[in-house]
């Protein structure tokens, strides 16, 4: 219970939980981090006494107590696609059955900006960093090489190989591959590839893309687009507004979206262009976020288990901040068929 002093309000302390039921700090603190056996009796009498003031334990002097830190470091691009709210769920989800929390730093998608949040988590002496979709295009040398040395670093789809780091993979590039491979077998041959900037999985997902429509003899430069950031506010919006120039001059019979945001988009430029989908013209997207089950029609894509991705990553960084060996965990990407895609209008069969 908040008491007044010299004039302002100020929270129980655990000296006010001891005072209250007659017992020593140090019993209270038993009590409250469970590490050492206290009577039922005395249990029951301080838990009363906790919960009669509100007391809320100080997280930093439970870690000094402890001498280590309790705290997990999660860095995230943004948090304007679900993609990352859903893979932090997991992440949570599991740090706290082991009694960790976490704190949080949005990166902005600006590469510069994620090793400034890395550098403040680490400073806040966190027990372990978690990285999602870093970006390592613009990498300092050995930036995260040497913060692996002293931190338990794990990375979520993130792909340059950084020693002393542990990996959890969605499989992107088996996913892009199904996604593409859908298309074709539905008789598309003039498939736009839509991506963002700043992130190793677009240029991931890409790499596929001409690999196979190569392959194909389909390849065209004009075909793939990139519009910019693709985990903002304005994904939607640039997305459409880009592809409503590019539709015109392209004209493809499908279009394959780095994620559900810019698919989305493309689902309203199409719109926009009387371009009836799928009839017209077909969209795949990427991610399986929930908006992708709200939109009409509800949007065919490549679902990448995101609460598996971040449950995943919170087991390694634990698992390493005990201990363990550096290991690299992938989960399978899977095609969720809505009502987005359909056969081309004119298809043309494969050789």
């Amino acid at each position: 219970m908040a008491e007044k002093e010299n004039g302002a309000y100020r929270n129980a302390t655990i000296v006010d939980v001891a005072r209250k039921c007659g017992v020593s700090v140090a019993t209270v603190s038993r009590v409250v981090n469970r590490n050492y056996p206290v009577s039922e009796k005395t249990r029951l009498r301080v838990q009363a006494a906790i919960e009669e003031l509100h007391y809320v334990p100080n997280v930093q002097a439970r870690e000094l107590n402890l001498r280590h830190s309790t705290t997990i470091g999660v860095v995230v691009p943004g948090l304007y696609n679900m993609f990352f709210a859903e893979v932090i769920d997991g992440i949570e989800a599991a740090v706290s059955n082991d009694k960790y929390s976490l704190l949080l730093s949005c990166a902005r998608n600006d590469p510069a900006q994620e090793q400034a949040s890395a550098r403040e988590l680490i400073a806040r002496n966190v027990a372990g960093l978690i990285v999602i979709s870093p970006n390592t295009e613009m990498l300092e040398e050995d930036f995260y090489k040497q913060m692996a040395v002293r931190t338990p670093l794990i990375f979520i789809n993130g792909y340059r190989e950084i020693e002393g780091a542990s990996y959890v993979m969605g499989a992107e590039e088996a996913g892009t591959r199904i996604a593409l491979q859908h298309l074709l077998e539905l008789g598309h041959r003039r498939i736009m590839f839509v991506r963002g900037s700043h992130s190793d999985s677009y240029a991931v997902k890409e790499k596929v893309y001409r690999e196979l429509m190569q392959a194909e003899g389909l390849l065209d430069e004009q075909m793939i687009v990139d519009m910019g950031d693709g985990n903002t506010s304005d994904t939607v919006d640039d997305t459409e507004w880009i592809l409503s120039l590019r539709l015109p001059k392209q004209k493809p019979t499908a279009i394959f979206c780095c994620n559900d945001l810019m698919a989305v988009g493309a689902q309203h430029a199409c719109q926009k262009a009387n371009l009836a989908v799928p009839e017209d013209i077909s969209i795949v997207g990427y991610d399986n976020i929930a908006l992708a089950h709200f939109v009409s029609p509800k949007l065919t894509t490549i679902d990448q288990q995101m609460f598996r991705l971040g449950h995943a990553a919170a087991e390694l960084v634990i698992e390493k901040i005990r201990g363990g060996r550096n290991r690299r965990v992938e989960i399978e990407n899977v095609l969720v068929e809505r009502e987005s895609t359909g056969q081309a209008r004119c298809p043309v069969k494969r050789e």
